[in-house]
């Protein structure tokens, strides 16, 4: 079972800036070494949200950014493997939201959908207040 470990959540004014970490317990890869982590965010009450998503091993780079923070988000790929970042700037009151790490072997898609998704980690919270 990979489990998925987020860190980096907390309070931050308008503006202001997050870096959110996950590391997952172990490699999520298909039989080909390939696997995708991403990001999601959930306000109380309304549907998940794909915000970005990096594909993980081998040597594809391949990285997603949903619309609605590009420009603002950024993912990366942490040193560690299975280790990928979120650095959230320019943060504004509807960012705030629990986010959610999460993972599945193969390559990431040209999307970012919940249902493609088997393993999330407990998340971690993001407010940004004015």
């Amino acid at each position: 079972q990979v489990e998925l470990v987020e860190s980096g959540g907390g309070s931050v004014q308008a503006g202001g800036s997050l870096k959110l970490s996950c590391a997952a317990t172990k490699n999520n890869y298909d039989e080909h070494g390939r696997g995708c982590m991403s990001w999601f965010r959930q306000v109380a009450g309304k549907e998940y949200e794909g915000v970005a998503a990096a594909s993980i091993g081998g040597t594809n780079r391949y990285t997603l950014v949903a619309d609605s923070v590009k420009g603002r988000f950024d993912i990366s790929r942490g040193n560690a493997e299975s280790t990928i970042h979120l650095q959230m700037d320019s943060l504004k009151l509807e960012d705030t939201a629990m986010y959610y790490c999460a993972s599945h072997p193969g390559w990431c898609y040209k999307w970012i959908r919940r249902e493609d998704f088997q393993n999330w980690g407990q998340g971690t919270q993001v407010n940004v207040s004015s």
